[in-house]
């Protein structure tokens, strides 16, 4: 299985990249971002490309892939709608439509955010991009799509969550985000199980586009269809 994988620089897609890396049935893992990553290993390939608002001048680059799990995201915060669009859905579904176009039987799998509004009408604004980023993605036919929806997020394998405030929150609020665990286990997930969830999702199918945390823990343990 050959797979891309974007936003590997931040806390999920980092997750979701190593166990790619480490995945027997993963040979092939394409990282697009703005820069290196500064990793070496066998089945690592990079593809630097600054300019996400069009992927088609590194087209030939794109072909033959089996999946592509899109981690890339922002921060609404200090963010107009506008910006925020820009950044969220715009180079998403620029990244989405390419794929389409280049590998059309091949998994998509988008990571979204709890609170995500499908309706596109909510108040949040966030809330309703990242919905509307989801509906468009589904509409495009590839053969698998799926929106990933984390609420919190554990990060193992020494992973550093890269926005500032939520490396503050696992500093100092790791027994909180335990006993959230302890008390609603399926509330909780690890960037362990986010990237086999997205492995499995990817092999075995699922009967849910809209995959939440208790999704996940079951996709992440699935050993066959």
């Amino acid at each position: 299985m050959k797979v891309i994988v974007t936003g590997a620089t931040g806390m999920v897609g980092k997750g979701v990249l190593l166990e790619c890396l480490d995945h027997p049935e993963v040979s092939e893992v394409l990282s697009i971002g703005r820069k290196s990553l500064g990793m070496n290993h066998p089945k690592l390939k990079e593809l630097l490309h600054t300019d996400f608002s069009e992927f088609e001048s590194v087209a030939e680059q794109l072909k033959g892939f089996d999946a592509c799990y899109a981690s890339m995201g922002v921060s609404a915060a200090s963010m107009n709608e506008a910006q925020y669009t820009k950044m969220t859905y715009d180079f998403t579904m620029s990244l989405a439509t390419e794929l389409h176009k280049l590998n059309p039987e091949m998994t998509f799998i988008y990571v979204s955010g709890q609170g995500t509004d499908s309706t596109e009408k909510g108040r949040q604004m966030w809330a309703r991009v990242k919905g509307k980023t989801e509906n468009d993605i589904f509409k495009l036919g590839f053969k698998q799509a799926f929106a990933f929806r984390p609420g919190a997020i554990i990060p193992l394998r020494g992973i550093l969550p890269s926005s500032k405030l939520y490396r503050t929150l696992v500093n100092n609020l790791t027994w909180l985000i335990k006993a959230i665990k302890k008390m609603a286990p399926n509330a909780v997930v690890n960037t362990t199980q986010i990237g086999l969830a997205m492995i499995n999702a990817t092999k075995f199918g699922y009967e849910k586009q809209i995959i939440i945390p208790a999704d996940m823990l079951k996709l992440a343990d699935k050993t066959s269809a």
